[in-house]
């Protein structure tokens, strides 16, 4: 291949990168601002809420990289600071540190072996590490923008954030195993992501397992957020 053809061909694939980046950027907003209002009535402590956008930039952070979660939920959490939080700069600090904690140890293990086992593997250690993240950063900064005393917080840390992030990342996890395959294929025919060149991944009553257990996981944490959101 010459250089011109290559360089064409680099030239097509980052325009291609930029476009389902800008997509993906405004589904994770929508999803964003669809699934709070939706999961309104499950707010947990009045200010805890839980949404799905997390699920939209898995599937970025699986397709390209690391790198793309850090741009993506650093663009969509800018974008909700401006129109519809109400916690400033702090919650979008918070946003972007949940989301990157979450999803770019995912993002790297999915990238160096390209299975949708190490996907599930870089998922559950996701939220076992944003979930000790956020208990840090939650001491930290929610007394700052909830106006509350750091002692307070301290004692909501293990009986309301610990189980309100774990509820989260599982139930973003569970969400990003039923949807990646679906709509990263068609994001292929679109083409706006090139062909896989790895590897046939499970057999299709493989599939089938993993989408029962991840309907399982994300009843489990739509139950559990109605618990500690005191609904049921």
């Amino acid at each position: 291949m010459s250089e011109l053809s290559q360089s064409r061909s680099r030239s097509a694939i980052d325009t291609r990168t930029l476009a389902c980046t800008a997509m993906l950027c405004a589904v994770a907003y929508v999803v964003m601002y669809l699934s709070k209002n939706i999961f309104a009535f499950m707010a947990v402590g009045g200010f805890l809420k839980f949404d799905l956008k997390d699920v939209i930039i898995a599937i970025g952070g699986f397709v390209f990289g690391p790198l793309n979660v850090l741009f993506v939920s650093a663009v969509v959490s800018l974008i909700e600071m401006i129109t519809v939080s109400t916690t400033g700069p702090w919650g979008l600090l918070m946003n972007i540190i949940s989301t990157c904690s979450f999803l770019c140890p995912a993002a790297y293990l999915y990238k160096k072996n390209r299975s949708f086992q190490w996907a599930i593997l870089g998922l559950g250690i996701g939220v076992v590490f944003m979930t000790a993240t956020m208990m840090l950063w939650n001491y930290l900064v929610t007394p700052i923008y909830q106006g509350m005393p750091r002692a307070a917080i301290a004692d909501m840390l293990i009986p309301v954030f610990l189980p309100f992030n774990l509820t989260k990342g599982v139930m973003n996890a569970a969400f990003t195993m039923l949807l990646y395959k679906p709509v990263v294929m068609a994001l292929r025919k679109a083409r706006l992501v090139p062909e896989s060149t790895s590897p046939e991944g499970a057999k299709k009553s493989g599939s089938l397992l993993i989408s029962v257990a991840a309907l399982f996981l994300a009843a489990t944490a739509i139950f559990l957020g109605l618990v500690l959101a005191k609904v049921i």
